[in-house]
């Protein structure tokens, strides 16, 4: 499980998955990507086929995780009702958020988690004494600071031993920053670095999306939750280019 690679300083990569296909989380499991990240804050995306995902994801032994909607009990409850391996949880900007998430995503006595053992999550029948614990230490809940809330909280949201990956949304910290848009603006750059490195101190798994090798190189060193773009843009820019490339040769 990648929770226990990047615990090991492994770094893993994965991408946010927005086509709400089976086949398509499977194919990138097949690719070799260690997690995949099925968005159900933003497009079509189903619990059904939520769940349909993270079952052709885990074939190729790849990590499936949901982000959800918000921090509220339903959503979080119903994306680990799916079986998937973590949550990526928006918005997140105090301590307030984090215990929030706590409770919902961990059963007790960690947490307050709602259980039915007769649904994936579950292993389809009753479980055993030690199931419980077992799934908290296994289920990886991972936050996204987008805000400056967020940032500015980030040393007391990092105290909290349950929370596993930091994502950082760069867009989103443009526009917090006053700087729409503009990801490789100093500011951005410099409120990222920062933040990176409060994370790796506090012993947690920094999280960034890289756009080619570059970004990699930049930041493979420090950075252990690597996302490649997004299925969407990877076809889109794959086969654009090829287009852009049969149009000169007319």
């Amino acid at each position: 499980m990648i929770k226990d690679r990047m615990k090991n300083g492994e770094p893993v990569l994965g991408t946010w998955c927005d086509i709400p296909c089976a086949a398509t989380a499977n194919l990138l499991g097949k690719a070799g990507l260690d997690f995949i990240i099925i968005d159900m804050e933003h497009g079509t995306m189903d619990y059904g086929l939520a769940q349909d995902m993270a079952m052709a994801a885990e074939c190729e032994g790849c990590d499936p995780l949901v982000r959800v909607q918000n921090s509220d009990e339903a959503s979080i409850l119903r994306a680990l009702d799916t079986g998937a391996a973590g949550i990526i949880v928006p918005h997140v900007e105090n301590t307030g958020d984090v215990e929030k998430i706590i409770r919902f995503a961990k059963f007790c006595p960690a947490g307050e988690r709602g259980f039915n053992p007769f649904i994936r999550a579950g292993g389809y029948h009753n479980a055993g004494a030690g199931f419980f614990k077992e799934q908290n230490d296994k289920t990886l809940i991972g936050i996204i600071l987008e805000g400056r809330d967020g940032i500015e909280n980030l040393e007391k949201i990092l105290s909290y031993e349950e929370i596993d990956v930091v994502y950082l949304g760069a867009y989103d910290l443009s526009i917090a920053l006053g700087i729409p848009g503009d990801v490789k603006n100093k500011k951005v750059v410099d409120a990222m670095d920062k933040a990176i490195s409060m994370i790796n101190r506090f012993g947690k798994a920094a999280g960034v999306m890289v756009h080619d090798r570059s970004d990699l190189e930049k930041y493979v060193a420090n950075v252990k939750f690597i996302v490649y773009k997004i299925d969407t843009s990877v076809l889109f820019d794959g086969f654009s280019a090829m287009r852009a490339e049969l149009d000169k040769l007319k």
